[in-house]
């Protein structure tokens, strides 16, 4: 019988080796597996092209993605060349015999184990080699396009005289180039190095030489050439210190030539560029030498010479040169520094003057009618008054409003234009009724209309006064498209124009239902189109639900920033897009920037760290885009629009005379519209950006001065406040308001700060810039400067001075009481008649009300303080008009009087102020507290009135 065990006669079984089944499963679900990982990637890539194709900047996909092929290809094929090169040669150069040592017998094995597999090692080595250069060098795809389109500046550096564009656009590419060089020659040398030790070349324990004289030439040619290109670095580094950054004791952030670069270190690169190219010379020499010495020599005084004039002489020169008379010697590269640094910012054309801070009239009953026509105090604070929005114009819960709301301008009845808060009525997923993919995707997927309000007025109950409210919206902006697809919490995707119907919104008759008629988005009528979306999305119902089909699509993308970015990602975009009503459309506009690091001389900023206030620390959406991005050049090149119904991006070149601009309008040609195509009505809607405008402060609490020794001894240096409304520690924002300044003849839509000197409270300056495109100083910035030999009150100070009056003190802590919380809004500055002056709207949130209403308004100037109900009375007590005498706080106590009529009066009054004291200590009870703090003016009224009729002169005839 046959041996069933597996004996000798009997069939034997391989141990360990699977079945064919089981191999041919292995091998299906590897292929399985590759081909899901295969469409993985072309899920991505396909999603992206039909992404671009839909919003109409197929081009910008296609320029980018075939720069970052082209790159990949031609630097993973060259440094694949070059490694594969010099691994082949050295392999050619081997010893016919190796010597018979113990070390040369343990790499025998290595040599045999390898002598079967040796083409493919090589092509694995250089196939992996070439990947990462390639991927790294389709990174640089921005260098690249802004290297072969680069324009020029038509502006020299003081030093090199090279033009500006040599800087920002050549020098990065050449370093990359270099960077390039040298991880070539790097790999190159270690690969050679290892294939000659391998097969003998090289030897470290034999007897003998230990090295050959083919490896000693091959070695010392691959040598030869990194020293070459460190020759070649350091003659560029002879350019980089034109845009170094360092810090000076001085100044903190510099970047530039001090005297010790242009004294010590420019003359030890120009010295080590020649030791370099001799020493590469001598490693070159040895093809014919055959012998280490000489270049050995070479390389050894090259980095002597590194540490010695590299290094030690110019700490030398620092020391005993620069730092017993630093003023003197850094005076004239400072100056440089302050020219570039205010050029590369804008800045270079701010208007500084001097402003007094006190009162030029003495009388200031007489300023009282000044006030308005000097500017539109808001009391609506848009970064308060959301949660009220909210409140009283969500109308539906899946509706929501955006954190900080907007200010914008909008024209009256009349005419006139007046500062108004606004913001949409996005959707808001969290608030559906029912969260599923349906309803998530397919039923809520719009906002609904404008919700607008006027800036400088409130109603009688402190809530605001709306233009434009309820759903469908209506009020003054008249007729226009109301749904909104696209918006700043517009963060998912919607499938919408399909079988599924959408919800539009709701009102006492029911939902109303529509579908999306707009050609946005991406159509999902093709199978492939579903099945990349699906793996894309991870959502495998966008393939099979029956929800989806004749004329579905996807709108992805749908934040304005994200759609900007996108479609230039050679922007930076600002935190703060917002919308506006143009043309019967609703438009979100985006400020767009151009920027660079490469400006000679011009210091650097963090953009993060300068645009960052109490408003970005809370919200942070609003965080500039590339918030980590160093920069040292910066315009306002592009303002961009963004349809909230189609989704339509639209680019405007803003600044016809940016180089960078310019630069990347030739890269990405057609995608940039001529300003000529704004229309009026978009144009009356644009402003100066916030970001542009923080960053210019900041750089302005240095760069104010244009005196190198004024800026060296740090005595004008300032700061942007800290916030005086919270507690934190973040600056202050700065804030939209139609105001004039004194050299000014009518109100102009502005963006104001304040600034404080370095380390105390007190006012420095203002600054304001205009912010109306339509005026003829669009982006003149004004800086009235506080004399230093006398102090005024800057905002933080004020914010004191409110808190520690003890009527307003009083009154606050009553407002607080139970759950009541009081909210300070934005505290505006307002330069009049030579003074400032101070309003603070302030809110209280409490009670059965969860949302802020207006309660009281804080004003001050000169001293004078009032706390009243409404803007007008608070103005009339401190300026002390209609018989009033000006107070010093913010009650007055009547006069006393013998009048039967005016002790009445008095006692309602009394009995109205008790009324509402008592309706403040009781809920709140805000309905009860309007109606005594109206009795009480009219008895104020009534006492006043007959106060003045006791007083006036009797004649003979009475």
């Amino acid at each position: 019988m046959p041996d069933r065990g597996g004996g000798p006669t009997g069939p034997r079984i391989r141990a360990g080796r699977p079945s064919r089944r089981v191999r041919t499963l292995l091998v299906t679900l590897g292929v399985l597996a590759a081909l899901g990982m295969a469409f993985t990637m072309f899920a991505g890539f396909w999603t992206d092209w039909l992404w671009y194709r839909s919003v109409h900047y197929s081009s910008v996909f296609t320029t980018t993605l075939w720069t970052k092929i082209g790159l990949f290809f031609v630097f993973g094929l060259l440094m694949a060349l070059a490694v594969g090169f010099n691994i082949w040669l050295a392999h050619r150069m081997r010893p016919p015999l190796s010597a018979m040592s113990m070390e040369q017998q343990s790499l025998d094995r290595y040599r045999m184990g390898i002598a079967p597999y040796k083409t493919w090692l090589l092509l694995a080595v250089t196939a992996l080699v070439g990947l990462i250069a390639g991927a790294s060098a389709a990174g640089q795809w921005r260098v690249w396009l802004m290297w072969v389109n680069g324009v020029p500046f038509h502006q020299k550096d003081p030093q090199f005289h090279r033009d500006v564009s040599f800087y920002a656009f050549d020098l990065p590419w050449y370093r990359f180039l270099l960077a390039f060089g040298f991880a070539t020659a790097i790999l190159s040398l270690i690969a050679a190095a290892l294939t000659h030790y391998l097969y003998g070349g090289l030897r470290v324990t034999s007897p003998g030489s230990r090295a050959s004289a083919a490896a000693t030439g091959h070695l010392s040619v691959l040598l030869g050439v990194f020293v070459s290109l460190k020759a070649v670095a350091y003659w560029l580094d002879r350019y980089g210190l034109a845009v170094k950054s360092s810090d000076f004791r001085a100044t903190g952030n510099w970047t530039g030539l001090r005297y010790v670069d242009a004294n010590a270190y420019l003359p030890a690169k120009n010295i080590l560029f020649f030791i370099a190219v001799i020493c590469a010379l001598l490693f070159f020499a040895t093809l014919w030498r055959r012998t280490w010495q000489l270049p050995v020599i070479g390389f050894g005084l090259m980095v002597l010479s590194a540490v010695l004039i590299g290094g030690l002489y110019p700490a030398i020169v620092q020391k005993f040169q620069v730092q017993p008379n630093e003023q003197a010697k850094e005076a004239p590269y400072v100056q440089k520094n302050l020219k570039a640094t205010r050029e590369a910012y804008g800045i270079d054309h701010t208007q500084v003057s001097e402003y007094s801070g006190r009162a030029a009239t003495d009388d200031k009953t007489k300023l009282r009618d000044q006030v308005g026509q000097t500017a539109s105090i808001r009391i609506m604070d848009p970064n308060v008054v959301s949660p009220t929005f909210q409140q009283l114009q969500q109308i539906r819960n899946y509706y929501g409003f955006p954190t900080n709301l907007d200010v914008d301008r909008y024209p009256t009845k009349d005419g006139k234009e007046q500062d108004t808060v606004l913001g949409l009525r996005e959707l808001n997923l969290d608030g559906i009724p029912k969260n599923n993919w349906i309803n998530d995707h397919f039923r809520y997927t719009h906002g609904y209309g404008v919700v607008a309000a006027k800036g400088t007025e409130s109603d009688d109950k402190g809530r605001p006064v709306f233009t434009e409210k309820n759903l469908p919206s209506k009020g003054d902006l008249g007729e226009y498209q109301q749904q909104v697809y696209y918006g700043e919490k517009t963060t998912t995707y919607s499938i919408v124009g399909g079988p599924q119907k959408e919800i539009d919104y709701s009102d006492d008759q029911g939902e109303k239902t529509t579908s999306y008629q707009g050609k946005s988005g991406v159509n999902l009528d093709n199978p492939l189109n579903r099945a990349a979306y699906a793996v894309a999305f991870n959502e495998p119902q966008i393939l099979y639900s029956g929800a989806i089909g004749d004329g579905s699509r996807i709108l992805y993308n749908r934040t304005p920033k994200d759609r900007v970015e996108s479609v230039a990602p050679w922007l930076t975009i600002d935190g703060d897009a917002y919308p506006a009503v143009v043309d019967g459309r609703i438009q979100w506009i985006v400020d767009a920037y151009t920027t660079s690091n490469g400006y000679p001389y011009a210091s650097r900023t963090t953009l993060g760290d300068t645009t960052a206030d109490s408003l970005t620390a809370t919200n942070n959406s609003r965080a500039v885009v590339a918030q980590q991005n160093q920069v040292n050049y910066i315009r306002n090149s592009v303002k961009a629009t963004v349809d909230a119904y189609t989704g339509d991006v639209k680019l405007y070149q803003w600044d016809s005379a940016d180089p960078v601009l310019k630069t990347w309008m030739k890269a990405f040609p057609d995608t940039v519209k001529p300003r000529s195509d704004i229309s009026p009505e978009l144009m009356a809607h644009l402003r100066y950006p916030q970001d542009l405008f923080k960053v210019q402060r900041e750089l302005l609490t240095r760069y104010h001065v244009t005196n190198a020794q004024t800026f060296l001894s740090g005595s004008e240096v300032w700061q942007v406040p800290d916030d005086p409304s919270n507690d934190s520690r973040d600056s202050v924002p700065p804030y939209y308001l139609s105001m004039k300044m004194p050299d000014q003849k009518q109100q102009v839509f502005s963006l104001t700060t304040t600034f404080t000197p370095n380390g105390r409270d007190n006012l420095s300056a203002f600054m304001a810039v205009d912010s109306d495109p339509r005026a003829s100083d669009y982006g003149k910035i004004r800086i009235l400067k506080l004399p230093t030999s006398t102090t005024v009150d800057g905002p933080k100070q004020v914010q004191s001075q409110f808190n520690s009056e003890p009527s307003i003190a009083e009154t606050i802590s009553l407002l607080s009481r139970g759950h009541s919380q009081v909210e300070y809004g934005n505290l505006l500055t307002v330069p009049l008649d030579g003074g400032l002056l101070y309003a603070e709207p302030v809110y209280v949130r409490g009670g059965t009300l969860k949302y802020p209403l207006l309660r009281k308004v804080l004003v001050t100037y000169e001293g004078r303080t009032a706390f009243e109900d409404t803007l007008d009375q608070a103005l009339d007590k401190v300026f002390g008009v209609k018989g009033s005498k000006p107070p010093e706080s913010g009650t007055t106590e009547p006069p006393a009087s013998t009048s039967p009529t005016v002790r009445q009066a008095l006692q309602d009054a009394q009995k109205a102020y008790d009324a509402g004291q008592e309706a403040l200590k009781s809920g709140p009870d805000w309905d009860a507290y309007a109606k005594a703090q109206k009795d009480l003016q009219d008895a104020l009224r009534k006492a006043e009135d007959a106060q003045s009729a006791a007083d006036k002169p009797r004649t003979s005839g009475d």
